[in-house]
């Protein structure tokens, strides 16, 4: 593989100003009218608004991201399968790939990587869909799809369930590509400390503790409310000393839809990400709720 991101290593590893990645790409599509689908979200467009896609990715770009991640969330066969779009698993990634290709090409003034979004979450109620075995299966044909295509990095994304996360990690692992490890903390209601994302009965620390020992790029808070980054922060890095991101959510998922309710303003995101810039972090962005105007404060904020 030729390294084309020796510029991104250094970055999040302290040579030069922190990176800025892009916001939510589902939510800033749905944000744009583009309708979100009941099974696989917004993998769909992909298909039915290509030029919606590329044109998010252009707007990100202009905004100031410097690394751009692909609308495939939700595209692996474990989710396109069971949402009726199991037959064209090659030609989603694929395309995802290309459109975020184009738009890097269109608009970008500098360099801009490119990282492919894979994740364990399913929407399907189906067992079939729900053991470590598929995940890792799905995840694998996924990575090597996007890899074919061209990404310069694979980011797992929301990983929360343990032995799915390991599947996913060990299947990504395969390749001869860097990898991200998104990991997502949320203190529900009732709870002492943090769990993950969307379930409160699953310990955030127990998932950070097993993923932490694995040889990749770098570990990110992401997809998690801007009042609990500090204290994931804590936990990941109790037990990893590599680099650390933020990409923060803002709202609420009622599937398929987005709910922009209580979003952050651009300029307190910016003051947020400040603070955890001076508290190490290398990396920084948004993830659901989050659309071009969060990203743009951030360039500017770090000018």
């Amino acid at each position: 593989m030729t390294d084309n991101i020796h510029w991104l290593k250094d970055r999040i590893r302290g040579k030069g100003k922190p990176v800025i990645i892009d916001g939510g790409m589902g939510t800033h599509l749905e944000k744009s009218g583009v309708p979100m689908d009941g099974k696989v979200w917004s993998s769909r467009a992909i298909l039915s608004h290509p030029d919606a896609v590329r044109q998010a990715h252009e707007e990100f770009i202009k905004a100031g991201a410097e690394v751009i991640i692909t609308n495939t969330f939700s595209a692996a066969r474990h989710m396109l399968e069971p949402g009726g779009l199991g037959d064209r698993v090659e030609e989603v990634n694929k395309k995802a790939v290309k459109l975020a290709q184009h738009a890097r090409d269109n608009v970008a003034d500098k360099s801009v990587a490119i990282a492919g979004s894979v994740c364990e979450w399913t929407s399907s109620d189906d067992l079939k869909w729900h053991t470590p075995e598929v995940v890792g299966q799905s995840t694998k044909e996924q990575v090597e799809l996007l890899a074919e295509a061209g990404v310069d990095l694979i980011a797992l994304e929301m990983c929360e369930q343990i032995e799915f996360s390991i599947a996913a990690t060990e299947a990504a692992l395969e390749f001869d590509l860097p990898i991200w490890i998104g990991v997502s903390a949320r203190m529900h209601k009732g709870c002492e400390s943090l769990s993950v994302f969307s379930y409160a009965e699953m310990d955030f620390e127990n998932v950070v503790k097993r993923l932490s020992g694995y040889p990749v790029m770098m570990i990110n808070v992401m997809h998690t409310a801007v009042p609990d980054v500090d204290q994931a922060i804590e936990v990941v890095r109790k037990y990893w000393d590599g680099p650390v991101g933020v990409y923060p959510e803002a709202g609420y998922f009622n599937m398929p839809n987005w709910q922009f309710v209580d979003v952050i303003e651009p300029d307190e995101l910016a003051q947020a990400a400040q603070t955890w810039i001076d508290d190490g972090v290398y990396l920084v962005g948004g993830c659901c709720g989050l659309g071009p105007e969060h990203i743009a404060a951030l360039r500017q904020s770090l000018i």
